[in-house]
């Protein structure tokens, strides 16, 4: 597969009135093709699974062990692209390409990779916190000697961002279930939530999977730039904190809007527009690619009977 392409070179032809001529973000449409970059990080990923069965040691410098982090400081950072098991590491292999061909070519290859690095540099902190937590409460002596490490805190954070691209985009989870993008994290902690219960270990992927979440939703509510217009963060409804929840539940997060109120972002009455106007062209553009495949086929039999 070829790489994608910049999703700003098809309406940058034929720009609208009014505010679309004014620069405003070209509209976000599901990318078809594996980006260089995800080919580039899953060989890290695959590289570094591989060099853990070679070198079984080099757990100990790669990955987070709370009772030698201190030492080894550096492991906060390289825990995140160490994956410790084969389905980890088929998983976020996945989850990295296919996230990553719809997510990098919005944001470019530096804004992909720098949410990649703060995801994973800031997950990797806080599961050394909450490792050291746990030993104080239970005083259990494994917390402080378990390996610490994989993807999954980023893949977290990449499901906030599709929810924040492309909210509608059905993703696939088991045959004939799909489930919308926005819905995904939610999904995502209640399953890994049960699963703690059910398989005990699984609890030391919590806590990174939680973080991953709030903290791509924190850079990308606040602080991430959009290069094509110069505005920071995303201040609509739709992606409020409550929004992360089902309507049910988002009374108990009404509280989180004050502080959001508090922190200096772009207009919201902007971005609900610009987020309109992307949906609109997403369908029109769909439906042009649908009708396109639809008549290939036509002309390629017309062809063969002349």
């Amino acid at each position: 597969m070829m790489e994608s392409q910049p999703l700003q070179e098809p309406t940058a032809a034929a720009p609208a009135a009014g505010e679309e001529a004014a620069g405003a973000p070209p509209a976000v449409v599901p990318g078809k093709e594996f980006t260089r970059t995800c080919k580039g990080l899953v060989v890290v990923l695959i590289g570094g699974y591989v060099l853990l069965q070679l070198l079984p040691s080099s757990l100990n410098y790669l990955a987070i062990i709370p009772s030698k982090t201190i030492p080894y400081v550096w492991t906060v950072f390289t825990a995140g692209y160490i994956e410790q098991v084969l389905p980890g590491a088929i998983g976020s292999s996945l989850g990295l390409l296919f996230c990553g061909k719809d997510i990098e070519p919005v944001w470019g290859r530096k804004e992909f990779l720098k949410f990649i690095i703060l995801v994973n540099s800031i997950c990797g902190v806080l599961a050394f916190c909450f490792a050291i937590g746990l030993y104080y409460v239970t005083g259990k002596e494994s917390f402080l000697v378990t390996p610490l490490s994989g993807f999954h805190g980023c893949l977290a954070g990449f499901l906030v961002a599709l929810k924040q691209l492309l909210p509608n985009l059905e993703l696939p989870m088991c045959f004939f279930w799909k489930i919308k993008a926005k819905w995904m994290p939610f999904f995502v902690v209640c399953f890994s939530s049960i699963m703690a219960f059910i398989v005990p270990d699984s609890i030391n992927f919590l806590p990174t999977l939680v973080s991953g979440m709030y903290v791509s939703w924190l850079y990308l509510r606040y602080f991430q730039r959009n290069p094509l217009t110069g505005l920071r963060g995303d201040p609509s409804d739709d992606f409020s904190f409550p929004s992360l929840f089902p309507a049910a539940m988002r009374m108990l997060c009404a509280r989180s809007r004050p502080s959001e109120v508090a922190l200096p972002v772009s207009d919201p009455t902007k971005a609900s527009r610009r987020r309109e106007r992307g949906e609109r062209v997403l369908e029109e553009r769909l439906a042009g690619d649908h009708a396109a495949d639809t008549e290939a086929p036509a002309r390629g039999h017309g062809t063969a009977e002349d």
